[in-house]
């Protein structure tokens, strides 16, 4: 904090005074390694610190990214260089008429230290739960920084401890089970109970397919299943301008002609969350609810949107997606999953989903990985890859039966120029129906 601080300090005196900038801090030191068949393949670290410099004059305002040396008179210096790069663009640009600015000088600060435990312990950890089985994967882990500073005053500082285990045990005819654990506190028997999840569901893959015709069939979904259509949902379903002009894949929801199931309740709960609570447009983030027993609640707003359409910001990200959302929980108990399945389908994952009718948030997409034929609330055996097609009108809506009591956390484990401080917090969601369709 302190190196992003001697910066902000630098660049408030740098300006001139019809100028103004936002700068943003971004900067992780992280573990990375790979498993390959149940070894440590590759393993490295990762320290690396970046500014977004936007300087604003007259109406207008341009971006530049900055990678730090860690030194501070070289990052003096590039800070200088970026300066200079973007007093020189500015007049080349058009006034920008939805240019929102926060003019407040608000404060913010979050560390969450909790201890990491040691590398060492983790691969042993991983080691022990591995043996005998096929296994690759991929685990990150480390401290994550954001930061904020405006010429108006406003500062923010974010900083969080996480670790992400993304692995899949394969069987031997080449069938595979996905998992992971994620979080910041690692706990070895939470560790080694969803560990040993993934090798019983990999025993079951090697019995013979159960052959599944297309047709309507009730089907639990695994968090990590629910995560692939709550995905898909926030690709514009909260935001204030897809809303605004007619292209929420959830635009019926909000315009009160659909529900959901009074089960589902999902918020943006940014505190306590990874994710910074401020934005990199300067204002502060507050936790939205989204929906609320089933109907449409607030909806996420940039600046932008504020300013064209004239609402009132909540700190919303650029693209208006959620980062920190969560799910409210149901009353089903993991231990009953089953038996209150029945006979159906036990779906772990899903995989590459599209709207096949975005405007009734009408969903296509695979299933992957483990999916369980259960009978009599026991799983019998594998079903092949299916193609469902269904909306989410009724997956979450009328043919929502329940949901889990336990949530898992799902942490983004996009690594794309930096870790990703997403997150999804899940439970599992037991439908009546679930239409296949090949």
């Amino acid at each position: 904090m302190n190196t992003f601080k001697a910066l902000v300090d630098w660049l408030k005196h740098a300006i001139t005074d019809t100028e103004q900038f936002h700068l943003g801090y971004a900067a992780e030191s992280s573990e990375f390694v790979r498993f390959n068949h149940a070894q440590v393949r590759q393993a490295g670290h990762v320290q690396q610190a970046s500014l977004n410099l936007k300087l604003i004059h007259d109406g207008r305002h341009a971006d530049l990214g900055i990678t730090l040396a860690g030194e501070p008179i070289l990052d003096r210096q590039r800070l200088a260089d970026g300066l200079q790069q973007l007093r020189e663009t500015l007049p080349l640009l058009p006034q920008d008429p939805y240019l929102l600015l926060n003019h407040n000088a608000w404060q913010s600060k979050d560390e969450q230290d909790q201890p990491l435990p040691e590398l060492t312990q983790v691969l042993e950890e991983i080691s022990q739960a591995a043996k005998g089985v096929d296994m690759v994967g991929f685990y990150a882990a480390g401290p994550i920084s954001r930061g904020f500073a405006s010429s108006n005053g406003a500062f923010g500082w974010h900083q969080a401890n996480s670790f992400n285990f993304d692995f899949s045990l394969f069987h031997a005819n080449g069938e595979a089970v996905k998992a992971s654990y994620a979080g910041n506190n690692w706990d070895s028997t939470t560790f080694a109970r969803r560990f040993q999840q993934a090798r019983e569901q990999l025993e079951f893959l090697g019995r013979p397919l159960h052959p599944l015709a297309p047709g309507q069939y009730r089907a639990y979904l695994a968090p990590a299943a629910l995560e692939e259509i709550i995905g898909m949902l926030t690709w514009g379903g909260f935001s204030a301008q897809a809303i605004a002009s007619k292209g929420s894949p959830l635009q019926r929801l909000y315009a009160g002609d659909q529900a959901l199931s009074p089960l589902v309740s999902v918020d943006e709960q940014v505190s306590g969350s990874l994710s910074p609570a401020f934005s990199r447009e300067g204002y502060p983030r507050s936790d939205v609810k989204l929906i609320n027993a089933g109907k449409a609640d607030e909806r996420l707003v940039n600046s932008r949107s504020a300013a064209e359409y004239g609402l009132s910001t909540n700190g919303a990200q650029s693209d208006e997606t959620p980062t920190a959302l969560q799910m409210a929980a149901g009353s089903l108990a993991q231990a009953d999953i089953l038996k209150q399945l029945g006979t159906g389908l036990y779906i772990s994952n899903l995989w590459y989903l599209n709207y096949s009718d975005q405007p009734a948030a009408r969903l296509t997409g695979m299933t992957r990985f483990a999916t369980f034929w259960v009978e009599d609330g026991e799983i019998k055996a594998p079903v092949s890859t299916m193609r469902f097609d269904d909306s989410v009108y009724n997956l979450l809506g009328s043919q929502l039966e329940a949901l889990t009591a336990e949530r898992e956390l799902l942490l983004s484990a996009s690594t794309y120029s930096q870790r990703n401080t997403s997150s999804n917090l899940l439970p599992g969601a037991l439908v009546k129906r679930l239409t296949l369709t090949l």
